[in-house]
């Protein structure tokens, strides 16, 4: 599939509108949509989309997961490790895995059908779009970003994730308690997170606190193998 074709598996939403200032990061692309697909990925998404993937309207947690549970939203989930293993450790949780590729999308929902993880959605696109136009104030227990795209260059520097806007999105969708963890192991990375957070008002920030329960698999290992050093952020909003 060329970048010129209608992806069929992309879970269509309304035009994003702005923000009063004109300012909105929905109009950034902060991924980069490359990826091949093999008869087994569209074998995949055709069984299993319809069954895990959510609605494109406001967030129901009853609707979504069969039950009201705290929602925990991981912005690019890749192939899933990070999200099967959050909803294997924390059934009274409901995670939605944010993704724009294809492949790891499905390979994620074939880990969840084979572990009968029932607790475990996804989201096939720009966790952005979904943010703005399905989840309100308040409705969010966490909010997890692991290993996003650095976009090294600096001419690209807009395109990461964290910035002061996308900053205001997520605490406002964060329960009262709620939490972001944000990881990385790509040092000027790692900086442009500490400088977008020291600079915005609303929120306290602890460094170096892993998640036990997230596995290595991915680009941890990989940054790992390669010498460099993991980058945890744990943020919250200032009491």
């Amino acid at each position: 599939m060329t970048s010129s074709e209608p992806d069929p598996h992309k879970q269509p939403l309304t035009d994003t509108p702005l923000a009063a200032d004109g300012r909105h990061r929905a109009t950034v692309r902060t991924f980069t949509p490359r990826w091949r697909m093999s008869p087994r990925v569209e074998g995949l998404m055709e069984r299993l989309l319809p069954r895990y993937a959510v609605p494109t309207t406001p967030l129901d947690p009853v609707a979504v997961f069969g039950r009201d549970v705290p929602v925990v939203l991981e912005i690019g989930s890749g192939y899933g490790e990070s999200a099967v293993a959050y909803a294997r450790e924390h059934p009274e949780h409901g995670v939605i895995a944010a993704e724009v590729h294809v492949p790891g999308v499905a390979a994620m929902m074939d880990k969840a059908e084979r572990e009968g993880l029932g607790n475990l959605r996804t989201f096939r696109g720009d966790a952005i779009e979904y943010l703005l136009q399905c989840v309100g104030p308040d409705q969010l227990e966490a909010v997890h970003l692991f290993f996003p795209d650095p976009w090294p260059k600096a001419r690209h520097a807009k395109r990461r994730f964290v910035q002061q806007d996308t900053i205001d999105m997520v605490l406002e969708r964060l329960r009262p308690g709620g939490h972001l963890l944000v990881a990385t192991d790509h040092a000027g990375y790692a900086e442009h997170v500490r400088d977008q957070l020291a600079r915005h008002p609303g929120v306290s920030v602890v460094e170096g606190e892993r998640p036990a329960w997230r596995p290595t698999a991915g680009f941890e290992d990989k940054g790992t193998a390669a010498g460099r050093e993991i980058h945890e952020f744990r943020v919250t909003a200032s009491a």
